[in-house]
C-alpha cells in the first residue's frame, strides 16, 4: 500500500510555544498549514516554569502580542497571579510577569490552533526534511508518509534526541517524560546542518499539603491587574488571585550539594551539553557562587488544579536521594513530599548563525528555524521567534520581502539580531541590559512601536490599527497642550509639592516642566489642569513617559538615528568577501561565513574590526558602480 502523500503550503514540526505562534501566524495569512507535534497534549507546554513574562520576556510578550500573536491574549485567560516587576525602577525595566495555570494554558492554545482555519494539528513525529538543489521540498514522518510544502518551519524545542537525567539515572525523553525525536538530527546533518548539544533544567515539584508555608513569606500579585495583550479589557481580567511565597537556601543546603558534587552529572562529565549560563541549578550557583550563604527560593503553584507546587531556583540534576535531603533544608519544605524529581534535560540544536536575520537557512531556501531549536531559552523568546519564522514563511511563499525588526525597533530585533549575529555556545536568554535603545523598546509602548508591521503583513485587522492611530494622536496632542499650561505659585500646587516631597515652586512653570520633577507626575498633578481631558489609562501612562523622559528619549533616538545609517546600508548577496583585498583574514572568514544583511550587522560580528568595516564600505561602493555600468 502506498504511504500517505499530502501538500500544504507550510509545514511547522514542533507544537511549543515557537511552533504555536509560527503555525497559528502562517494559518491566519491564509496559508495551508500543518503543525506536527509529539503529542496533541504537549501543545504550548510549559515544562518548566510556570510562569509568562518576568524581566526583558515580559517585553517580547507584548511585543508579540502588537505583531498580531497568541501568546498574551493566552496568558491573560489563564493567568492565576499577575505581577509588574521593577516598579520601583524607570518604564525602561518594568515587566510583566503572570503565574499560569499550566493546564487551562495549555487547553486553550490547543483549542486555539484546533479551531483555526487553514490550519491542522498532527500527532507525529517528523524523521526527515526533504530537501533538492538546496530547496526545501517537504518533510517526511516516522510512519514514511510524505507532506509536500513550499515551506518547512522547524520548532523542535528540547526535544531532539533528548535525554533526562538526575544521579545515575539517565532515559531517552523529551519533557515530562514525552517522546523524544531521535531520528531528525540526522536528516538535518546530511543536509550540511551544523548540530551542538545544550542543557537545560528544571526543579523538583512537591505536594502543596507537604509545605509549611507559615516559614515563608507571602508574595502576593499587584492589586490592580494589567493585562499583556493590548486587546484585553483590563477590567475583564481583575479577580482574585493565587499567593506565591519566598524561602532561602541555607549553609546545611550549600553542604549537603558539597559533600555530594561529585555525584551531579553536570559535575561528574556525564552531561555533554552545555547549560544556561543565567539560569544555573543549585547545584552550579553553590559551586559558582561559594561566598554566598543563601539563594532565593520561589515556591510557584503549578495550577488550580493541582497541588504540584514548583520549586523556582532550585533545578537541579542530583541523585533522588540527595535532592529529598537537600530540599528538605529548606525553611518550610523539612517535610516535603517531592510528586516530581528535578531532573537535567539534554538536546540537539543548532548554531543561529547558520539562519538569516529573516531565521531562514542560508544554505536552504524556504527551511526557516524558531525557538530552542536556535540556541535559545525561554518560552517568550521562543514565541517570539516562532511569530517572526511563520511571517517570513508567508512572506517567502507570496514572493514579498521578510519581516526583519532591527535592534532599534524591537527586543524581538535585539534578540534575533544576536542569535544570528553571535555564535552562542550556551542557552541565549533576553535581558533588558542586551538592548542598547531600551528606553524606546519599552513593554509599555509595544503597541505604537509594531502594531504597524503586524497590519502590513496582515495579521493585525483595519479596526485594531486605527485604534492604534488614534492613540498616538490622542498622545501627541496631550503632550502638546500640557506643554503650554502655565501653574503659579500659590494654590493647591504647593500643597501638592509638599506631599510628594519635591522642592517649592517659587516661580511659574508649564504642567510639562513640573511632571519631569521625579517626585511628581502626570496624574498626580491633575488637581490643578483644569481643562485637562479625560483619557484612557494607557494613554495617560505615555503622556507621563514622554513628558517626564522627553530629553533621555531624544537623545536616544538622535543614537538610533545613526544607527539606521548603518542598518539601511544592505549588503548585495553577490559580494564575495574572500576576493576583497583589504580584509584581514579573519573578517573574511567571518564576514563569509555569516553573509550579514547590512552593514549595521557585519560591524557586531566578533573578528570584525572598524578598519574591516572602512574597507567593506569601500569595496560596495565599487562594486555598485561596476553594477551600474555593466546594466
Amino acid at each position: 500500500m502506498p504511504n500517505i502523500c499530502e501538500n500544504y503550503d507550510v509545514v511547522v514540526v514542533g507544537a511549543g510555544h515557537a511552533g504555536c505562534e509560527a503555525a497559528l501566524a502562517a494559518a491566519r495569512l491564509g496559508l495551508n498549514t500543518i503543525c506536527f507535534t509529539v503529542s496533541c497534549e504537549s501543545i504550548a507546554l510549559m515544562p518548566c516554569n510556570p510562569n509568562i513574562g518576568g524581566s526583558s520576556k515580559g517585553h517580547l510578550v507584548r511585543e508579540v502580542d502588537a505583531l498580531g500573536g497568541e501568546m498574551g491574549k493566552n496568558i491573560d485567560a489563564t493567568f492565576i497571579q499577575s505581577k509588574m516587576l521593577n516598579k520601583s525602577k524607570g518604564p525602561a525595566v518594568h515587566s510583566l510577569r503572570a503565574q499560569a495555570d499550566k493546564q487551562e494554558y495549555t487547553k486553550r492554545m490547543r483549542m486555539v490552533m484546533e479551531n483555526t482555519d487553514n490550519l491542522l494539528v498532527r500527532q507525529a513525529e517528523v524523521t526527515e526534511i526533504i530537501v533538492e538543489d538546496n530547496v526545501i521540498k517537504g518533510v517526511k514522518t516516522l510512519s514514511g508518509a510524505v507532506y509536500n510544502a513550499k515551506a518547512v518551519i522547524l520548532c523542535t524545542g528540547v526535544y531532539l534526541k533528548a535525554k533526562c537525567i538526575h544521579g545515575e539515572v539517565s532515559y531517552a525523553t523529551g519533557p515530562n517524560g514525552l517522546q523524544a525525536a531521535n531520528h531528525l538530527t540526522q536528516s538535518l546533518l546530511d543536509n550540511g546542518i551544523e548540530i551542538q548539544r545544550f542543557k537545560t533544567g528544571t526543579p523538583a515539584r512537591v505536594d502543596k499539603r507537604s509545605i509549611d508555608f507559615s516559614k515563608m513569606a507571602e508574595q502576593l500579585g499587584d492589586e490592580k491587574i494589567v493585562p499583556f495583550s493590548f486587546t484585553t479589557d483590563p477590567d475583564s481580567i481583575q479577580k482574585e488571585q493565587v499567593s506565591c511565597w519566598l524561602t532561602y537556601t541555607n549553609e546545611d543546603t550549600h553542604k549537603i550539594i558539597m559533600d555530594n558534587i561529585d555525584r551531579s552529572p553536570l559535575y561528574a562529565g556525564v552531561i555533554q551539553g552545555t547549560g544556561p549560563r543565567y539560569c544555573p541549578s543549585i547545584e552550579d550557583k553553590v559551586m559558582r557562587f561559594a561566598d554566598k550563604d543563601r539563594h532565593q527560593v520561589f515556591i510557584e503553584p503549578e495550577g488550580l488544579y493541582t497541588n504540584e507546587m514548583y520549586l523556582g531556583g532550585m533545578s537541579s540534576s542530583l541523585p533522588e536521594d540527595v535532592q529529598y535531603v537537600m530540599y528538605r533544608t529548606v525553611p518550610g519544605l523539612e517535610n516535603a513530599k517531592i510528586v516530581r524529581n528535578a531532573y537535567a534535560i539534554e538536546y540537539d540544536c543548532i548554531s543561529a548563525v547558520q539562519l538569516k536575520s529573516s531565521l531562514e537557512f542560508k544554505n536552504i531556501s524556504g527551511l526557516f528555524a524558531a525557538g530552542q531549536f536556535n540556541g535559545s531559552s525561554g518560552y517568550e523568546e521562543a514565541a517570539a521567534q516562532g511569530i517572526i519564522a511563520g511571517i517570513n514563511a508567508a512572506q517567502f511563499i507570496k514572493g514579498e520581502e521578510p519581516l526583519v525588526l532591527d535592534r532599534s525597533e524591537a527586543y524581538i530585533g535585539v534578540l534575533i539580531d544576536d542569535l544570528v549575529t553571535k555564535e552562542s555556545t550556551e542557552p541565549y536568554r533576553m535581558m533588558t541590559s542586551r538592548a542598547e535603545y531600551r528606553l524606546i523598546l519599552r513593554q509599555d509602548n509595544a503597541d505604537l512601536r509594531l502594531t504597524k508591521y503586524g497590519y502590513k503583513v496582515g495579521l493585525i485587522d483595519e479596526e485594531r490599527m486605527q485604534g492604534v492611530l488614534e492613540k498616538e494622536r490622542l498622545i501627541a496632542e496631550e503632550v502638546e497642550r500640557v506643554k503650554h499650561v502655565n501653574i503659579g505659585t500659590t494654590g493647591i500646587i504647593q500643597d501638592i509639592i509638599r506631599e510628594n516631597g519635591s522642592t517649592e515652586l517659587t516661580n511659574g512653570a508649564t504642567l510639562a516642566e513640573l511632571i519631569k520633577r521625579p517626585e511628581l507626575s502626570y496624574d498626580v498633578l491633575a488637581p490643578v489642569d483644569k481643562h485637562r481631558p479625560e483619557l484612557r489609562a494607557d494613554v495617560a501612562e505615555q503622556v507621563n513617559i514622554n513628558l517626564k523622559y522627553e530629553g533621555y528619549i531624544e537623545r536616544q533616538m538622535r543614537q538610533v538615528e545613526h544607527f539606521k545609517k548603518l542598518e539601511n546600508k544592505i549588503i548585495p548577496d553577490a559580494i564575495d568577501y574572500l576576493a576583497i583585498s583589504g580584509l584581514r583574514k579573519e573578517a573574511m572568514q567571518k564576514l563569509d561565513k555569516f553573509k550579514p544583511r547590512s552593514i549595521g550587522q557585519a560591524s557586531r560580528i566578533s573578528g570584525v574590526s572598524p578598519a574591516d568595516i572602512s574597507v567593506l564600505l569601500v569595496y560596495m561602493e565599487q562594486f555598485r558602480r561596476k553594477d551600474k555600468e555593466s546594466n
